[in-house]
């Protein structure tokens, strides 16, 4: 549970130029990370760079969100070992979603697929 509790309340400042790094160094933008963050959450681009600004935590991202993606249920496969639709903690599901929707911009995959777009 320690560990887990970390993970909360790291602040997702901290994490997220390794989020853009691992994009960048695919050849992705950090417009296409943010893109992802944005359809994830719901939150705009301004509220986003708030949230970088302010160093809130990931426990706090995903529980003001506006808007949870729906189709965040789509996401399926495996982040760490771990089947993201098995993991019952609704945080710590949220933040291996976000873990793999960057997986799957780094191997290059579709915007439009990525954002599981019909």
């Amino acid at each position: 549970m320690a560990t887990k509790h970390r993970i909360y309340t790291m602040s997702f400042a901290s994490v997220y130029p390794h989020y853009v790094a691992k994009a960048e160094k695919k050849g992705r933008t950090k417009t296409e990370v943010d893109e992802i963050i944005r359809w994830l959450t719901g939150y705009s681009q301004e509220e986003i760079e708030g949230i970088l600004a302010h160093q809130t935590d990931f426990e706090t991202l995903f529980a003001e969100a506006p808007q949870m993606n729906p189709a965040r249920a789509l996401i399926k496969g495996t982040v760490c070992g771990v089947r993201v639709e098995d993991i019952e903690d609704p945080t710590m599901q949220s933040i291996r979603y976000l873990d793999k929707l960057i997986d799957e911009l780094a191997r290059g995959k579709a915007m439009e697929k990525i954002l599981r777009k019909p």
